[in-house]
């Protein structure tokens, strides 16, 4: 599931679901694995679309120096 191409906003939508989940034990011990798996996926997506991002920003500000 969070292997397929998400939008940022997809993506920290998903992470915040299971955070609520996780904080209100709405996991059973079994898909907590599964859920924990999935929100590290999630946030490796999340940090690698910030990191583009932000080099894409410095790159346009660098060219209007």
């Amino acid at each position: 599931m969070a292997t397929k191409k998400k939008t940022y906003e997809e993506a920290m939508r998903r992470l915040e679901e299971i955070v609520k989940k996780v904080e209100t034990d709405g996991l059973d011990i079994d898909s907590l694995g599964e859920h924990l798996k999935e929100a590290k996926e999630l946030i490796k997506f999340c940090r690698d679309k910030l990191y583009k991002a932000d080099a894409e920003i410095k790159k346009m500000l660098e060219e209007t120096e």
